[in-house]
């Protein structure tokens, strides 16, 4: 396993006592986690094990019943923290607009803020789509891609904002073997090119141990390990031993 880069541009980002809880059922049960600066940490799990609401939280989209969540070190409820920091969430969808380009999705934040001429935009965008390997694909629509182009078109458009972090919700889900590699290969590029700091959610085994520098397993709302993939993978939890080999087993049928 790679050590995050000593030169980056991330922030860290520290939960400490995290709980949340949605009418009787408590979705996150005291949420102790601490994510690097500059490393790729993935939250995983199975599904409804609370790890999109962390992601929400953190992003500061949820607001905790209890716990706080602090970044570099200040609470991301102290007012104007939020606006000191740059972060990006590329969801679980992509969240693409259908109605507008991907050119126009892209720069969508600079051009809705006036912050650049439509020349300049038109320039970062490219840049940007050329980054995740989508080079000369401004004019397409969103229809016109296929999942992992959607889900790299929603990476472009993260990266408009020069994150420090970027948090990135089931990266992987819905796509075919071969796009998720893909999408893997994207983080993992990011991170060693201009040292984002990197928070993934994902059910996805393969990603996780392909990508992570350190892995934290969340079940039922609680933290059962953190550590690095080989640690993890060491794991004798029975819970954690459970997810990471369970398999689907079909009984082979003839025609």
């Amino acid at each position: 396993m790679n050590a995050p880069p000593n030169a980056h541009q991330g922030v860290g980002v520290q939960m400490r006592g995290v709980r949340r809880s949605f009418g009787k059922q408590e979705v996150l049960k005291g949420i102790d986690l601490e994510v690097q600066a500059g490393e790729i940490f993935v939250l995983m799990g199975p599904s409804g094990s609370g790890k999109s609401v962390l992601l929400r939280h953190v992003i500061g989209l949820d607001v905790p019943d209890a716990g706080e969540i602090l970044v570099n070190g200040e609470s991301i409820l102290t007012p104007g923290v939020m606006d000191k920091f740059r972060m990006a969430m590329v969801f679980q969808s992509g969240a693409l607009f259908n109605s507008l380009t991907v050119g126009e999705n892209v720069g969508l934040y600079l051009s809705e803020h006036q912050l650049k001429s439509p020349a300049e935009i038109a320039r970062i965008v490219a840049e940007k789509l050329a980054v995740v390997g989508l080079k000369g694909t401004e004019e397409k629509f969103p229809s016109e891609l296929s999942g992992g182009m959607k889900k790299r078109a929603a990476i472009a458009r993260a990266l408009i904002i020069e994150p420090q972090l970027i948090l990135y919700d089931e990266p992987t889900s819905e796509l075919d073997p071969l796009s998720a590699v893909v999408i893997g290969e994207e983080i993992l590029t990011l991170n060693q090119r201009i040292g984002v700091t990197s928070l993934v959610v994902s059910h996805d085994r393969d990603l996780a141990f392909g990508i992570a520098h350190r892995i934290a397993v969340i079940h039922e709302g609680e933290i059962l390990a953190v550590g690095s993939p080989d640690e993890v993978r060491r794991s004798h939890h029975p819970v954690i031993r459970e997810f990471l080999h369970a398999d689907f087993h079909r009984e082979k049928t003839s025609l």
